[in-house]
């Protein structure tokens, strides 16, 4: 059975939206240990440029996976 495109976007976002939340929790726990003092609203601004990359990482290589896939059930 093969995964549509959209669901494999989905996916990704629904992925990285858990990992954006640790992803904000462990800055603010971890930045001032390297003497790094954010806001909170810098720390969401962060994020969300992360969470951005990281859906769009995510979305290719799911796709680039596929397309292996279906070359091997060939």
């Amino acid at each position: 059975m093969k995964q549509s495109r959209l669901m494999s976007l989905i996916e990704a976002v629904a992925n990285v939206a858990v990992g954006y939340g640790v992803a904000v929790i462990t800055q603010i726990l971890i930045f001032p240990i390297f003497g790094l003092h954010t806001t909170l609203a810098q720390n969401l601004k962060m994020g969300a440029i992360f969470t951005v990359v990281s859906i769009a990482r995510s979305f290719a290589l799911r796709r680039l996976f596929e397309v292996i896939r279906m070359r091997h059930a060939k």
